[in-house]
């Protein structure tokens, strides 16, 4: 960052002026050459930027301005796009996200994978990567490249389908560090504890509950490191330093700011509120104070390695995640995976929500070890009665539980959906009842 600034030392004020001065030039860029901005900043310009303070003059992006029309937020021509990303949000039956980046936008995520990997990985270490990859411009070639300019070793295997085989491929290949989805390199650990152990891992594509953070230091005596992005920053937007204080954020292509997630306004500093985030080097299809949905906080305290570079503390939840039950109590997917996570034998869950008049209908369907399959019900339903939220519920009456095993010896890949607990309302869910309690 200080090489692209031209200055041989990182600065905070040189890092907010070269921001300021992005944000007038990207909302110049995408008013001159985007139908939809054309049309949302109508009223504004560039000219209303003079600081950093002006930016929530203008108004927000959604994912559904996204799902509506992606080709009216195209600032080039469809020839100069390298790649397209479709994404389906998890629980969306409507139209997918569709994604456009241009050559540029992919050498500036690889050079993030590089620079991040960094941390953990050196010249000759042998990385493996459990990311869809395989094709021109994919999560899994850009790490790729970005390892082959770190000097490392990159690994393609592409996302876990068969748990006995890629733990065989870690062992042949002497992997040292590992790169995937946090529930699916839980699984590869908790089958294969003693087995290619790696010296580091990358959790990234999802929430990292800390349950499983633990869970992989146990059983494998690693360095677990989290990585934060979504398809919408260009797959990176910020990493953990070995201080494991919270995430260093790329600030010379992404500007991040935390909203009320109901009033739109800025939080104070250090308060928790909505994740959003306008791109600064993107021509192709820029965005422009994109709401994430993800809930999170700028960290006040300096971190310890000395960064001049925000902290974002580690996203666990989403702003919608948060489920109100009929006894007033609130559930999200991050209370369900701190408390089912550390259950031996346990890979992954899905839930569902519902409800039947006053009474609260939670499913879920458990993915499990074959060895652990016939205790482990029974220590579900003992974790989700521990959750104070669903504790309330159950003593009041208002909670029906149903829970189903299925021991597959790994939990399916999920692709870009992120874990999230679906809400059906009105209706029970069509699984099988017998676990019912």
């Amino acid at each position: 960052m200080a090489q692209r600034l031209g200055a041989k030392q990182l600065h905070r004020e040189q890092i907010e002026a070269y921001q300021v001065l992005r944000l007038r030039e990207t909302v110049r860029w995408a008013r001159l050459h985007s139908a939809f901005y054309r049309e949302r900043l109508a009223d504004l310009s560039e000219d209303d930027l003079r600081s950093l303070h002006d930016l929530p003059r203008l108004p927000f992006t959604s994912a559904d301005d996204l799902r509506r029309n992606p080709l009216r937020f195209l600032c080039i021509s469809q020839g100069e796009v390298a790649r397209v990303m479709t994404l389906q949000t998890s629980g969306t039956t409507g139209a997918p996200k569709r994604l456009y980046f241009t050559a540029e936008d992919q050498e500036r995520t690889s050079d993030f994978f590089q620079h991040g990997m960094s941390t953990l990985a050196g010249p000759r270490d042998r990385v493996l990567s459990l990311l869809p990859g395989g094709c021109p411009g994919s999560q899994g070639e850009l790490l790729a490249t970005g390892l082959r300019r770190l000097g490392a070793v990159g690994i393609s295997h592409g996302p876990v389908q068969n748990v006995e085989h890629t733990l065989e491929v870690m062992a042949r290949e002497g992997v040292d560090v590992l790169v995937g989805l946090p529930v699916q390199i839980l699984a590869l650990a908790r089958h294969g504890p003693g087995r290619g152990a790696p010296r580091g891992v990358v959790l990234c594509s999802d929430h990292a509950p800390e349950a499983i953070r633990r869970a992989l230091r146990r059983l494998w005596d690693c360095e677990v490191y989290t990585h934060y992005g979504m398809t919408e920053m260009g797959l990176g937007g910020g990493v953990e330093c070995q201080a494991h204080f919270g995430y260093h954020l790329r600030e010379l292509d992404l500007y991040f700011e935390i909203i009320d997630p109901h009033t739109g306004e800025p939080v104070r500093e250090g308060e928790t509120g909505e994740v959003v985030f306008t791109t600064l080097s993107r021509r192709g299809m820029p965005l422009i104070r994109y709401r994430t949905g993800d809930r999170s906080r700028f960290l006040p305290a300096s971190c310890p390695c000395g960064t001049v570079l925000k902290s974002l503390e580690k996203v666990s939840s989403r702003i919608n995640g948060h489920i109100a039950l009929a006894c007033g109590e609130v559930l999200t997917m991050a209370d369900l995976d701190e408390a089912l996570f550390p259950l031996e034998g346990l890979l992954d869950f899905d839930a569902v929500f519902s409800r039947a008049g006053e009474i609260d209908l939670l499913r879920l369907g458990v993915y499990a070890q074959d060895e652990h399959g016939d205790g482990l019900a029974v220590a579900v339903r003992r974790a989700l009665q521990a959750i104070p939220a669903l504790r309330t519920a159950s003593d009041e009456g208002r909670l029906k539980l149903s829970i189903g095993l299925q021991t597959k010896g790994a939990a399916p890949a999920r692709g870009t959906a992120k874990r999230a607990i679906v809400v059906e309302r009105n209706s029970f869910p069509s699984w099988d009842r017998s676990a019912a309690g």
